[in-house]
């Protein structure tokens, strides 16, 4: 690829006419555009592709998927999740799937028609989502056999619900999605652009501020483009006493591509591999 920005990483052996047994999995958020593909038949990890600080992501997803030669393949199964501002948590108990309707009145964006829904059974709710026009109509026009999933699908496979207090941050060059879990409960989730370490540090205070948070007994994990000694790093380890990097999900797959990678680059992308 030529964008300086991106990064290309593929198996020697991989076989574009083996796409047919791998799954493709796509992460787009409002200033990166990554995806991966897995071989499901040897449960092997065969391309990560990862373009940063893309200026208009509406373009460059329109040109990836019309010239990047893995995207034109034709895959067992397609998993995409998308950044959104229209995006809904409704507990099970009170979710109705014949009156979806009724949730879009607290949508505040001008959006596709298409309503979508992904349940998170493990915390108990079910996310109501709507994408931009031009996203939704790109998307159908050239994948097919895809499910769709809101952003914060990946970060929540991450996560497991336990008694202790986790908050979870995942990584992007210029922006990060937050979510705190406590008590087997997501309490809280927010998706933040920033464009230096000082405007991280507030909105990481500001979080601590309206959660309440116990700095000292809630664990930080950790997961995309940060590393243990950055400025973002060093902010967060002024105020938190337990942090950890959460490493990509494995499901035993062969990763051997990420080698020379810090783990935890892609642990989001690879988590919806986890997305039922």
């Amino acid at each position: 690829m030529d964008n300086k920005n991106s990064i290309l990483l593929v198996d020697p052996e991989f076989d574009p006419n083996t796409a047919a047994n791998c799954d493709l999995l796509v992460k787009i958020t409002p200033d990166n555009f990554s995806y991966a593909i897995i071989d499901k038949s040897s449960d092997q990890l065969k391309a990560i592709y990862d373009e940063q600080e893309c200026n208009n992501i509406s373009q460059t997803l329109a040109v990836r998927l019309k010239t990047d030669v893995y995207l034109n393949l034709t895959f067992k199964e397609t998993k995409i999740a998308v950044h959104t501002g229209n995006t809904i948590d409704i507990p099970n108990d009170l979710f109705d799937p014949q009156q979806l309707g009724q949730y879009t009145k607290f949508f505040t964006e001008e959006q596709s028609a298409n309503l979508h829904t992904r349940p998170f059974n493990t915390f108990g709710f079910t996310s109501i989502f709507t994408l931009q026009q031009f996203t939704e109509e790109i998307l159908a026009a050239s994948l097919s056999n895809y499910k769709l999933y809101a952003q914060n699908a990946p970060i929540l496979a991450l996560a497991r619900p336990n008694k202790q207090s986790t908050l979870l941050l995942d990584f992007t060059a210029a922006a990060f999605h937050a979510a705190y879990i406590t008590d087997e409960k997501l309490i809280f989730q927010h998706y933040y652009q920033t464009e230096n370490a000082a405007e991280f540090n507030y909105y990481l205070l500001l979080i601590i501020s309206q959660l309440r948070l116990n700095t000292a007994h809630t664990e930080v994990q950790l997961s995309g483009i940060i590393h243990e000694g950055n400025e973002y790093y060093l902010s967060i380890e002024k105020y938190f006493k337990i942090i950890r990097f959460n490493l990509p999900p494995t499901k035993e797959a062969d990763q051997k591509i990420l080698d020379d990678m810090p783990a935890h680059y892609y642990s989001s992308l690879l988590a919806l591999d986890l997305c039922e």
